[in-house]
């Protein structure tokens, strides 16, 4: 009998301690300026699902993060614009450490944060605390995705906005996760563009679930819920057809209101919804403000992917040759873009969202 045939263990190479995220949050505690706008943006996101909000919400940043200067270099350029766009958006960072692969591949920043298969999770975990701390003490909320049922015991009081992503909206473990959140949670619906995985997603995550996991201190827990009442249906195309036109989103808004949930619906601008062809997301923002100008109601936040250098790149042996602000995953608009696209969409849409407000 070899080692693979042992009863327990027999494919395990080893096993590492991580600290308890009691632990990594005594190292890189929340600071009081950090909590408010955690806070902050959080009660908007809820408003403007809740249309007490006029505004419409829209995560925008790297696909991932690999480069904590250059991500914080960005994240100072959002906030400029936040504040000035911030009468008719509300601007949060997508800040995304954890990347699901369809088969292999870099696994994202808390993973392996030297990008050298050295995977210090540990390390990572650490410095992705730290860099979510420091946007937060900018007065910038954060967004990420939450893939590993045990990041958010870590890194969930520092974020404003969750996504659950195509490929887990439908996995029992992501929805009893996501009614334990804090945040609102969008899921996208499935890959291949149906939508009632994540419809059933939502309905899911509004309901009380208990569920095994870890508490703060790291010991193995009996996890007891509340639920979400704050999911949502979050539309990025799929098996290469786009979703955001004004069909498809009625369509999804009649969905919604069939399985007794609000219409609110989020478009991402990248993914089949811009063929994965970066530069194609300007059009589709535009589409969409275009349809909220011409009296759409549902539509209530929008994702682009974005950062300061345009496209992606390829992750190199030698690290050194990494160009800077580029994204090592999908291929994003660079920040020129995001500023026009973004100024452009609160022009088209700023009558008609303070109109959205004037009617409820």
């Amino acid at each position: 009998m070899d080692d693979t045939d042992t009863l327990e263990d027999g494919r395990i190479e080893s096993f590492s301690v991580m600290p308890a995220p009691a632990d990594i949050k005594g190292d890189a505690p929340l600071s009081e300026a950090a909590a408010r706008t955690v806070s902050a943006g959080r009660a908007a996101v809820r408003a403007i699902l809740e249309r007490s909000d006029p505004r419409l919400f829209v995560v925008v940043g790297p696909c991932s993060m690999h480069d904590p200067v250059a991500c914080m270099d960005y994240a100072h350029r959002l906030r400029a614009l936040a504040d000035e766009l911030s009468g008719t958006l509300l601007l949060v960072m997508r800040v995304y450490f954890e990347k699901p692969r369809t088969a292999t591949g870099w696994k994202g920043y808390i993973n392996d944060p030297f990008m050298d298969d050295s995977f210090r999770i540990e390390e990572g975990m650490r410095r992705a605390r730290r860099f979510l701390i420091d946007i937060a003490e900018l007065g910038l909320p954060s967004a990420t995705e939450a893939l590993d049922p045990v990041s958010p015991q870590y890194l969930g009081d520092l974020i404003s906005w969750t996504a659950i992503g195509a490929r887990t909206s439908e996995s029992q473990t992501h929805r009893e996760m996501a009614s334990g959140l804090s945040t609102p949670v969008g899921f996208k619906n499935a890959t291949d563009g149906d939508m009632d995985a994540a419809i059933n997603a939502i309905i899911s995550a509004s309901r009380p679930h208990s569920f095994l996991g870890i508490s703060r201190y790291g010991r193995s827990s009996i996890i007891r819920t509340r639920g979400n009442p704050y999911g949502h249906l979050v539309l990025r195309g799929g098996a290469g057809r786009p979703n955001y036109d004004s069909v498809s989103v009625a369509l999804a808004g009649q969905a919604l209101v069939r399985a007794g949930l609000a219409p609110n619906i989020v478009v991402d601008c990248s993914h089949a919804n811009s063929f994965k062809k970066p530069e194609m997301q300007p059009l589709v923002l535009a589409d969409v403000a275009g349809q909220i100008r011409d009296g759409n109601r549902s539509i209530t936040g929008v994702m682009i992917e974005s950062h300061i250098e345009a496209g992606n790149q390829p992750i190199p042996k030698d690290l050194a040759q990494l160009r800077y602000g580029c994204s090592v995953t999908d291929g994003c608009v660079d920040w020129a873009s995001t500023e026009r696209m973004l100024r452009d969409c609160a022009k088209t849409a700023g009558e008609a969202l303070r109109n959205r407000h004037a009617a409820t």
